[in-house]
């Protein structure tokens, strides 16, 4: 191939574009310098294949070209992104729920458990001095019914928030379907842009914010699969996101996630109803292994792996605890039982007595103890029950105070499991008369308080529960919540920490940096300028050559 008479101006005009097209990339970079996501373009530029000289003398250079305009991106930080966003993800998700727990008891506050707890046995107290006065009598039953409001209401609102959590990953599992149907529909854009060679940088930095997204609500990996070459021979890539090792989106299709409601409840004591299970649309069950969805999940339904919960403590362990609570308390005011061993076995206290072995105010010898009970339960219209609605049928028969569980004890016992921290309530039958409220163990003897003290003995009982006294049990559980929360807020310290310092490894390799593109703008505008000024010397060099020789 031989060199024509203008191949100067080819030179030098090849130049111009290649200054243009990198002048335009430039531009493009500025103007997206604060787009979240966006990765800085360059161009590939190449010397333009070069041609042999007329004379066979050498290779002849025919100026430079751009071969490709690619994004700036590090895979492996995308990864690693991916990999820490989903931990941070379910760790947030932890935190802000368990920290709405935390709220709830309130401790240390004026009106948390320590201090409804304190003004029971304050009243009781005041009741021992003076048991004849329906004024004090009145005292010690509104203060029950403050200490059963406790807990009604903690448990309503620990109920709540595990239907707030409920919403909230439907929400979240809607937004994961959404997201995955984007990925697919750019999937098909980025296919159709990059058949004849090209690379769609801008959609792709949008698949990638995309699957930032996803990353943060639920476990996914994400990869390209090549598979061939397209018809004019760029290679053909398919984009797979899976979760747990099944496609949510596999190129052009999405399999969606589908929420439920459980037909069995998980914690059948503690679950509200209408919670949701989570799977595949296509009725395959879903490992969910991170993100923001398992810190939902893990909080709503972790009980300690128990009946298969998530071995994590959320809102039913702390119902469950509460439930454990009230019925271990109510139990031991009323009959003088305790659970030594924490073990189920019920045993009698010391001396076996309890607000049912006493007397009503009144009693006259032959008279038997009055059987009442100081708590119960609501029924099922909220109303306070009555001593003899809440046994049923059971009754209290002990010869021998030191009796060891016999059948009727049992069988006392057992209606206690129907007791929770929600329905928790002083009996029906100190509202139909003060002089049920039980003070002595025996008729018509004034000044004996032996029932009463053996309540209050109830407050320093360390046998009462495994963690201790009635107020060492709450302590516990709040120190254990307490405990949980800091944790959880450490975890997710730590990883916006390392989130932050990928993230800002992924700004340094693929952000814009307005300084560095000024220097490069200047750059090539230097040799555009200098393109255009040899195309102004080619000319000159023609003109003479054609308008002035041979004249």
């Amino acid at each position: 191939m031989s060199v024509d008479s203008f191949f100067g101006i080819n030179q030098a005009a090849s130049g111009l574009r290649t200054a243009q097209r990198n002048l335009s990339v430039i531009n493009h970079n500025l103007s997206n310098a604060s787009t979240p996501g966006y990765s800085r373009q360059q161009t590939v530029q190449e010397a333009g294949k070069a041609i042999s000289s007329y004379d066979g003398s050498g290779m002849i250079g025919t100026g430079s070209e751009v071969k490709s305009v690619e994004r700036v991106r590090d895979d492996y930080l995308d990864f690693k992104y991916w990999s820490e966003e989903v931990t941070q993800g379910e760790w947030e998700a932890k935190s802000m729920m368990l920290g709405d727990v935390e709220a709830i008891f309130n401790e240390p506050s004026d009106s948390g458990f320590n201090t409804t707890m304190n003004d029971f046995y304050s009243g009781l107290q005041e009741l021992a001095k003076d048991p004849s006065s329906d004024a004090v009598r009145a005292v010690v039953r509104e203060k029950g019914v403050t200490l059963t409001k406790y807990f009604n209401t903690t448990s309503a609102h620990l109920e709540k928030i595990q239907e707030d959590i409920n919403h909230n990953l439907k929400a979240k599992v809607e937004e994961v379907n959404s997201l995955a149907t984007q990925i697919a529909e750019i999937n098909k854009q980025i296919y159709n842009e990059e058949l004849n060679g090209n690379i769609a940088n801008d959609l792709r930095d949008r698949r990638t914010v995309l699957v930032d997204n996803v990353s943060k609500l639920i476990n996914v990996d994400a990869k390209e699969v090549v598979q061939g070459a397209n018809v004019g021979g760029s290679v053909k890539k398919q984009f797979v996101l899976s979760i747990s090792g099944k496609p949510l989106v596999d190129n052009f299709d999405v399999s969606e996630l589908k929420l439920s409601v459980r037909e069995n409840k998980l914690n059948p004591n503690e679950d509200v109803s209408g919670l949701y299970e989570l799977g595949w649309a296509d009725g395959n069950n879903l490992q969910v292994k991170g993100g923001e969805i398992k810190g939902y999940m893990d909080t709503r339904d972790g009980n300690e792996a128990e009946n298969g919960s998530p071995n994590f403590k959320g809102v039913p362990y702390y119902l469950k605890k509460l439930n454990q609570f009230v019925r271990t308390f109510a139990m031991s005011i009323n009959e003088g039982y305790i659970d030594q061993n924490n073990d189920g076995i019920i045993e009698t206290n010391e001396d076996g007595i309890g607000h049912a072995d006493g007397y009503k105010r009144g009693s006259f010898t032959g008279d038997q103890p009055s059987g009442i009970r100081f708590f119960t339960n609501v029924d099922s219209d909220g109303k306070n029950i009555s001593t003899n609605e809440f046994l049923d049928g059971a009754d209290k028969v002990v010869d021998d105070p030191s009796t060891v569980l016999n059948e009727n004890i049992d069988a006392i016992y057992k209606k206690y499991s129907n007791i929770t921290a929600k329905n928790f309530a002083v009996s029906k039958d100190l509202f139909d008369s003060f002089d049920n409220i039980s003070v002595s163990d025996k008729p018509e003897e004034k000044g004996n308080i032996n029932v009463l003290n053996q309540i209050l003995d109830l407050r320093h009982n360390k046998e009462l529960f495994a963690e201790g006294a009635p107020e060492d049990f709450m302590k516990s559980l709040i120190s254990t919540l307490g405990i949980d929360t800091q944790q959880a807020n450490r975890i997710t310290e730590n990883q916006q920490h390392i989130v932050e310092q990928i993230s800002n490894r992924r700004l340094s390799n693929s952000g814009v940096s307005i300084d560095e593109e000024m220097a490069n703008l200047v750059k090539y505008q230097h040799t555009y300028n200098a393109s255009a000024k040899m195309i102004s010397t080619m000319s000159e060099l023609y003109d003479t050559l054609i308008n002035k020789t041979g004249v």
